[in-house]
């Protein structure tokens, strides 16, 4: 029964034909962008600047007053937009093969996963594929959300805790659940401000 399990020569993938895409010089720039951003992702929350410096100098674009909390993993840092006052919170990991934009005013929050890399699984050989990701101005990704590649978060939204987003959401909703889907309008109440 085991055998027949696992007979490989009648196997349809073949994982063994399933290698890299990048070029050794981009093999070599992200073993040295690993090598410092594992340096500076250490420090604590005052540590931001230097984290921010490091990746623009590494290509990604950061608008003005954002913050990168500790533990912050970031797969490739060229791929990587943020607008102004954009917070990104403890232990986020964003895998971004391709590009991932978030606007201004928004929050990440802590143990958000941001994957923009899946697997062709039609494939035999089961390649890795990516898609963007674009999370619009004002919104909140709340702590312990999953967002899956090819996906547009509208501006304004509220996605809640350990939600998994798989499909675009609508601007200004607040949205929750595995898969998430928009629950109710979010209204600003602006009488609230004193």
């Amino acid at each position: 029964m085991f055998k027949q399990l696992f007979n490989y020569q009648n196997m349809i993938t073949d994982l063994t034909k399933s290698g890299s895409q990048f070029s050794t010089k981009i093999k070599i720039i992200r073993l040295l962008w690993n090598v410092l951003w594992n340096c500076v992702s250490i420090l604590p929350r005052s540590g931001s600047s230097v984290r921010i410096l490091l990746l623009r100098s590494f290509g990604a674009k950061i608008g003005k007053k954002c913050l990168i909390e500790y533990g912050v993993k970031v797969w490739i840092p060229w791929n990587l937009e943020l607008a102004d006052y954009v917070a990104i919170g403890r232990k986020v990991e964003i895998y971004n093969y391709d590009k991932i934009i978030i606007g201004s005013m928004t929050v990440i929050s802590q143990y958000s996963y941001l994957c923009t890399g899946t697997h062709d699984y039609t494939h035999p050989y089961m390649p890795l594929i990516w898609f963007p990701i674009t999370i619009g101005s004002e919104c909140w990704i709340a702590a312990g959300t999953w967002v899956m590649p090819r996906v547009l978060i509208g501006n304004g939204v509220v996605v809640g805790a350990n939600s998994t987003v798989t499909k675009d959401l609508p601007d200004w909703f607040i949205c929750v659940g595995n898969p998430c889907k928009p629950l109710k309008k979010r209204i600003i109440d602006e009488s609230k401000v004193k």
